[in-house]
């Protein structure tokens, strides 16, 4: 009875601790079988088919068809927010990075009081040492040049620069310019440019004088603070002023000569006609004024009389002007007479 009652307890226990077993899927063998079509394993053993496991019934629910284009639009939009995404995240970085590096100026000369000279100086200087070894011309042989005005380069630079340093510039300029022209370099023709006028007095030429259709020749003369326009045509000798006379316009013998100076001292005092409006100064300012016109204008009918002209004083322009009264003396330069005590 015990015996009995001990066997039932035990086979009641062996079922209660009885493993529990779960269904599970394994995956199915390959076979290497070779086919007509294709010498790929299959993965469906011979004469076995593999189970579905769908729940889809094949006869009355068809199969959907596979939209291409939709499947590349998705594709697409996929792409384009992957673009996005990799754009703002290489921003952030580029702003990152930054935030991280320190402000450096463009210009080792920007903590100088004068950074744009002192780079423009700095840059001369390093070309006249890098070609000082290039053949030179004689003195006074080298290009005529009309480098910048010092108001001008200081206009272009808006730096408050002295004169002493621009002439430092100019110097290096005037020894760059010296370089032979057959083996000057393109950089040094390049930076002289950046300094020269935009228009050389040196390549103006004045217009010439010419005679009109009515015979006659203007022409422009100044001195001191007056200026005459004189026209000449040939005639009989009459000489008129503002519409006067040479004697009632010039009081003084001198200064009705040297009106008429040009066509006194080529002998043509009687063949030409000339009317002059004068404006300006005084009367010998007027007068000598007057002569340079004069001797203009005869050119323009006779050219051949520049020498005579230049030899009799006619044609060069006398740029002499009455020197200003200065502070503390008498006139321009008379001092006040010295007394010791």
């Amino acid at each position: 009875m015990e015996a009995r009652t001990i066997r039932a307890g035990l086979q009641r226990a062996l079922q209660i601790c009885r493993p529990i077993t779960l269904p599970i899927r394994l995956r199915p063998r390959t076979y290497a079988t070779t086919t007509s079509d294709s010498t790929t394993p299959s993965s469906l053993p011979p004469n076995r088919s593999f189970p579905s496991f769908s729940n889809r019934n094949p006869t009355t629910e068809p199969d959907e068809e596979f939209d291409e284009e939709e499947f590349e639009e998705d594709e697409e939009d996929e792409e384009d927010e992957e673009e996005a995404e990799d754009e703002e995240d290489a921003q952030d970085h580029a702003e990152a990075r930054l935030r991280s590096y320190r402000v450096v100026p463009a210009s080792p000369s920007y903590f100088t009081a004068l950074p744009r000279f002192t780079d423009d100086l700095l840059r001369l200087e390093d070309l006249l040492r890098k070609h000082s070894v290039l053949p030179v011309l004689p003195p006074g042989e080298q290009p005529r040049v009309s480098w910048l005005t010092y108001q001008q380069y200081t206009m272009s630079n808006t730096e408050p620069i002295r004169k002493a340093s621009y002439a430092k510039l100019l110097k290096t300029l005037h020894r760059l310019n010296q370089i032979h022209p057959a083996v000057v370099p393109e950089e040094v023709l390049a930076e002289l440019e950046r300094y020269k006028r935009a228009v050389q007095p040196s390549e103006n030429q004045a217009k010439p004088l010419v005679v009109d259709m009515w015979g006659r020749s203007r022409a422009v003369g100044r001195r001191k603070t007056s200026h005459a326009v004189v026209w000449v045509v040939e005639g009989e000798g009459e000489v008129k002023v503002n519409g006067r006379s040479l004697s009632e316009m010039f009081g003084r013998l001198h200064d009705r000569e040297s009106a008429v100076w040009p066509l006194k001292s080529t002998g043509r005092l009687g063949l030409y006609n000339v009317w002059a409006i004068v404006r300006g100064g005084g009367t010998t300012g007027q007068a000598e004024a007057m002569t340079l016109g004069l001797a203009k204008a005869l050119m323009a009918h006779e050219p051949g009389l520049k020498p005579a002209l230049r030899r009799a004083g006619c044609v060069t322009r006398d740029t002499r002007e009455v020197e200003r009264k200065k502070a503390g003396k008498l006139k321009a330069r008379k001092m006040p007479t010295w007394v010791k005590r």
